[in-house]
């Protein structure tokens, strides 16, 4: 093999393929990034076994064609630290020479023969998503779980496609986020029976694997294991073994419910001032709703108190929830502050439910009042 490469087109994909590839393995062959150039392009692939990608690499010309093994530290950091727009790849049998205008590398590489294969979508059916939908469904929900449970299924995004609709559910069992937005089906997809739970670190990697600039992703997802194709790559990923808890029946009946408006950027800040004073023992704050305002107070034995007002149009009983504000700001944290969304309570021991009017879903268990 043989090659050229705009190397800052190289080193943007080198990275995402390279986050993949374990730090530490029982097999050291997993801790490289594969080369592939064909006549048909340039194809990098790293995998952990668990998760797999393929990802094509603009800006590469070919001399001959092959394949190389690439480390990830060390191949890594010579793109980092040169400054050269183009370098040269080229494998003698014996390891892999990196050139620039003024420098050279020689690396050892083991064969790429015995690099793991990562599966390619050739699903005749399939899940078609808008790709900015699907990125927000992500980022919406993947912050919400919870990989160091017992609970594995937890550690993972619950999707479900119904009638049209794809959902994704991300939780921890103290707070519930849930996106839901169009999809079509494929040729006859349908989902497998069984949980489509795709690990946290999967769905991160879906996310940075799209771009601005692109239209539609296609999901198979199978009774094992997923396959996701976006116009540069395609990500393999088994499933989350377990049971995902029945997330509808967190939602609290609306029946009695306050629903008040409010804007993200506003509240955020509210929340934000009102925690400076929490701390890990005293890590809640305490919403007031009444008279037109919303009091947001927060209080430590050694760290003081605070008191923060915020207008709102709000005219009802009073009400008083403990919240923990780290879970509050996540959710402001996935919206953009000129958002309004409404925020449904029913009392200090039930749910609270944060809407928005794009089909996002967020519930947050409030905490005990004498914590």
């Amino acid at each position: 093999m043989k090659v050229s490469c705009e190397r800052d087109k190289l080193l943007a994909a080198f990275q995402l393929a390279a986050a993949v590839a374990p730090s530490r393995s029982p097999k050291p062959i997993l801790q490289n990034v594969k080369l592939d150039v064909t006549n048909d392009g340039a194809v990098l692939t790293a995998t952990d076994l668990e998760v797999g990608m393929r990802l094509t690499v603009p800006g590469v010309t070919a001399d001959a064609t092959g394949s190389a093994l690439l480390q990830v530290a060390r191949f890594g950091s010579i793109l980092r630290e040169t400054a050269d727009p183009v370098i040269k790849i080229e494998t003698d049998g014996r390891g892999t020479i990196v050139r620039g205008e003024r420098s050279e590398f020689r690396l050892p590489a083991e064969n790429p023969d015995e690099f793991p294969t990562v599966a390619q979508f050739s699903e005749g059916g399939y899940l078609e998503v808008p790709a900015r939908l699907l990125r927000e469904l992500i980022r919406r929900t993947v912050f919400a779980t919870d990989n160091e449970s017992s609970r594995y299924a937890l550690g993972g995004v619950l999707l479900e496609f119904r009638d049209g609709e794809l959902t994704a559910v991300g939780t921890d069992g103290r707070r519930l986020a849930v996106m839901k937005g169009p999809a079509n089906a494929v040729n006859g997809y349908k989902q497998a029976e069984t949980m489509t739970i795709v690990p946290t670190r999967a769905m991160q990697l879906i996310e940075r694997s799209i771009t601005d600039g692109d239209a539609e992703v296609q999901i198979a997802a199978r009774a094992n294991d997923i396959l996701v194709r976006t116009p540069r790559a395609v990500i393999y990923s088994r499933l989350v073994e377990g049971r995902f808890p029945k997330w509808r029946d967190v939602f609290p009946r609306r029946e009695g419910t306050q629903k008040i408006s409010l804007v993200v950027g506003q509240a955020y800040s509210a929340v934000r001032q009102a925690a400076i004073v929490t701390s890990e023992e005293s890590r809640g704050v305490d919403f007031t709703f009444a008279d037109g305002k919303a009091v947001l107070s927060g209080r430590g034995a050694e760290t003081g108190q605070s008191r923060i007002e915020l207008p709102i149009a709000y005219d009802g009983p009073p009400i008083t929830i403990a919240l923990d504000p780290r879970y509050v700001s996540d959710f402001f944290r996935v919206l953009d502050a000129e958002k309004t969304f409404t925020l449904e309570l029913k009392d200090g021991e039930s749910a609270a439910v944060c809407l928005t009017d794009d089909g996002y879903s967020y519930v947050i268990m409030p905490l005990a009042r004498d914590r």
